[in-house]
């Protein structure tokens, strides 16, 4: 997910595919807009560059279309 703000120390809204969350960013230490953080339970928990994060994205969004050609 990309980071869209730093909110109070330790939180962050996030977005991926049009979805907002808040989490917590305690566990990888301070983050900045325009960042990427793999998100799980809430927490961000690994920062990844933004190449990487493109791929990941990329592989997503295959498996989200697939997905919808089965359904």
């Amino acid at each position: 997910m990309q980071v869209l703000e730093v909110r109070e120390e330790g939180t962050a809204l996030v977005e991926s595919f049009g979805v907002q969350r808040l989490v917590r960013t305690k566990l990888v230490g301070p983050v900045s807009p325009g960042e990427y953080v793999i998100v799980h339970a809430g927490y961000a928990i690994e920062k990844i560059d933004p190449e990487e994060a493109a791929e990941r994205l990329a592989l997503w969004e295959e498996l989200l279309a697939e997905e919808a050609a089965d359904a």
